[in-house]
């Protein structure tokens, strides 16, 4: 059985390029359909830069397929960014990837729960801002009921206003019409 060691560097200082982007399972994937019986890979920062680590042991023929898949710039996760591999030999041990697998499963598993906690923080925080924000809505809708009524009131006291111009100047002009009738009386003319 052949033993590999991986490095895969990622791109560029304190930037996210190798970790948190998929690759140990896209990795797992590929060592999984070459039937690959043992792998391990792990996230490490070497001089600041973010690094892989996979370790692999194999048929030959599995490594070298594996290796040329890794190597092939085509074959990362979408938001991967690698800026150098180094394939050595390796002689320490190297776990059955089922234990892989569950161990990195139980990685993820928890982080989803801490993800999913830290989500559920921030909702109860939205749904409190909401709160406050439907509360600031119900003051600003009694405020516009207010107005309403205002209006309304005003809108009355204009239709009243009117009501009592037409009035006003009903009488005026039945008085201006009987003086004109009393003034064209006297000059003759009606």
């Amino acid at each position: 059985m052949v033993k590999k060691k991986i490095t895969i560097y990622g791109k560029g200082k304190g930037k996210r390029k190798v970790h948190n982007v998929g690759y140990r399972l896209f990795l797992l994937e590929q060592a999984d359909s070459l039937f690959i019986e043992e792998f391990d890979a792990k996230n490490v920062t070497v001089d600041d830069l973010e690094t892989l680590i996979v370790l692999v042991a194999g048929e030959d023929s599995q490594l070298a397929e594996f290796i040329d898949f890794v190597n092939n710039p085509l074959n990362r996760p979408e938001e991967a960014i690698v800026d150098n591999i180094i394939v050595e030999n390796w002689e320490g041990r190297v776990r059955e990837i089922d234990k892989f697998r569950q161990s990195f499963n139980t990685i993820q598993l928890g982080k989803i729960v801490k993800t999913g906690l830290y989500m559920c923080k921030k909702q109860d925080v939205m749904i409190g801002k909401q709160d406050v924000m439907i509360g600031k809505q119900d003051v600003m809708i009694g405020k516009q009921d207010v107005m309403i009524g205002k209006q309304e009131e005003t809108i009355g006291e204009i239709r009243n206003l009117r009501d009592d111009l037409k009035l006003y100047f009903d009488k005026r002009f039945e008085i201006l019409e009987k003086d004109v009738f009393l003034i064209k009386k006297k000059m003759c003319i009606a």
